[in-house]
């Protein structure tokens, strides 16, 4: 199942076309695309039960993020080897790094991004996991069934904010308006092969510089709930950025950062794509 935010309203992808949930359920499940994620489970029944009435073509420019306010945003910092290693960090034990995404930095699948002033900004292609049901010290042998779905996510990162004063800035320096794009929908666990082996990528310009699978994660989807929910509830909406693979602008040599004019094209096998332009 992908469920999508089309034009804020809350729709399911049906064959390419798009269909009104609201109008679908005649108006026992809301348009808003975060409402649905406390009634998950009914909701899901639903949809596997409901014969769809025929949806209608759309545009990428009408999708927004399929969690667009959650009431928290958890981001995983150093999950894979390559990556902690070209960040010149030892690879994390018993817990990654967590730093959060503020809620206004969140957008959705195609955006124009407006470059900080004065800054470095850099690309993170991640996987992005969505609570479904509250998770609660959840073991990881049952943690994928509190996840309602996977989408595609870039944590676009501002290096000098980041990494200013005498303690690193993580959560103020990534947070930047439009710097947490999510999308270009939901796609449920059970779509996949294998949801815990996904190649991940992205490009800018058309040249790739970054390519990884998520299988290769230090802390796989399940660890990071079972690990994050020992410490707090995971609620109903709730959005995890499970860290980046290798090939960040901060670790070249020489360092690249994002340019106006620049085209940077986020993609996950199995889910979609990401488009983000870049402006000053």
């Amino acid at each position: 199942m992908r469920i999508a935010n089309l034009s804020g309203r809350l729709a399911l992808i049906v064959d390419g076309q798009a269909v009104d949930v609201e109008q679908a359920s005649a108006g026992h499940f809301s348009a808003d695309p975060q409402a649905v994620y406390e009634r998950w489970e009914e909701f899901r029944a639903w949809a596997a039960t409901r014969r769809l009435p025929e949806g209608r073509a759309f545009q990428a420019a009408e999708l927004g993020s399929p969690a667009p306010a959650p009431r928290q945003t958890l981001a995983i910092g150093l999950n894979y080897r390559d990556h902690a290693s070209e960040s010149g960090f030892a690879v994390p034990e018993g817990l990654p790094p967590v730093f959060t995404k503020f809620v206004t930095s969140i957008s959705g699948p195609l955006s124009e991004v407006k470059l900080p002033e004065g800054g470095d900004t850099d690309w993170e292609v991640e996987l992005v996991a969505v609570i479904g049901p509250r998770a609660e010290a959840v073991p990881e042998e049952d943690a994928w069934g509190h996840v309602a779905g996977l989408a595609v996510g870039q944590d676009i990162s501002e290096r000098i904010t980041q990494l200013a004063g005498p303690a690193p800035q993580f959560s103020l320096g990534k947070s930047f308006p439009g710097f947490a794009p999510i999308g270009p929908w939901l796609v449920t666990p059970d779509e996949f092969d294998d949801p815990d082996d996904l190649e991940l990528s992205c490009a800018i310009n058309g040249e790739e510089v970054q390519k990884g699978r998520t299988r290769d994660l230090i802390f796989s989807v399940p660890a990071l709930i079972s690990k994050l929910s020992a410490v707090l509830p995971l609620l109903p909406g709730d959005v995890v950025f499970t860290g980046t693979p290798a090939g960040v602008g901060l670790g070249r040599d020489p360092q690249r950062f994002l340019s106006a004019g620049d085209e940077l094209v986020s993609t996950i096998e199995g889910i979609g794509e990401l488009r983000q332009t870049f402006t000053v």
